[in-house]
């Protein structure tokens, strides 16, 4: 019997959205999960009758447990399809992307490569930073949760999914790592394009140039006249 759901999020959104989600169905229970010690804790007896929602979180769900789930569990991904994996606004503006987007993915054990069921699409705007594109990003995909609520709250049978393919190339910590490991002979125009969109210290980690066995990290002025190449070596 379908009465649970499983809402891995973050505090803020958890909230809102269980008041939603019970607005459409007040015999459903709302299980807040906000780390993997959360996760773990579920009793099998509940991952059986409930749907898992994950929504914009860092926790990765074991394929055991999406196994013992009786009803599925859905991802809402901050990015497109062509983007699966780590940072998908930064490595968008990075490649020069013209379009960015949303994805909800039915959750199998491998991140961001489940059944696609739905996609919200817009184009990037001139000059915007990570920030703004995640910003955008996030309002889409919260706009997509409010008009799936409804499903996902009172509907036991899987979500439609629609014949959409995920891009072939999964980015990762380790390859976000590896374009802020700046070589020496870097081109200006190349160096400024990467402080620009990796400047910022979203995850600890900035360009940064080893040199006879020192390493100089990007910092990038805090003003909004600043550009990118009056970087800062420190």
């Amino acid at each position: 019997m379908f009465d649970t759901i499983i809402l891995l999020t973050g505090p803020a959104e958890h909230s809102v959205f269980t008041t939603l989600l019970r607005g459409h169905n007040p015999a459903l229970t709302v299980l807040p999960v906000f780390t993997a010690e959360d996760l773990a804790a579920i009793e099998p007896d509940w991952l059986r009758r409930a749907r898992m929602i994950s929504f914009t979180t860092g926790v990765i769900v074991p394929g055991a447990v999406l196994d013992q789930l009786g009803f599925g569990a859905y991802n809402f991904h901050p990015g497109p399809p062509q983007y699966p994996g780590w940072a998908p606004a930064h490595f968008a503006l990075y490649d020069h992307a013209t379009d960015f987007g949303c994805t909800v993915h039915r959750m199998i054990a491998r991140v961001d490569a489940g059944p696609i069921v739905d996609v919200e699409a817009f184009p990037i705007p001139a000059d915007i930073s990570v920030a703004g594109l995640e910003e955008i990003a996030y309002t889409k995909l919260v706009q997509t949760f409010w008009r799936m609520a409804r499903v996902l709250a009172t509907q036991p049978e899987p979500l439609i999914e629609r014949a959409l393919r995920w891009g072939n190339k999964r980015h990762t910590r380790k390859a976000y790592e590896q374009i802020c490991d700046i070589p020496v002979s870097i081109e200006k125009d190349e160096l400024q394009h990467r402080v620009k969109v990796f400047g910022t210290d979203h995850f600890g980690i900035v360009p940064t140039i080893g040199l006879h066995g020192f390493q100089f990290r990007v910092v990038v002025p805090e003003t909004e006249s600043a550009i990118a190449d009056e970087a800062v070596e420190a």
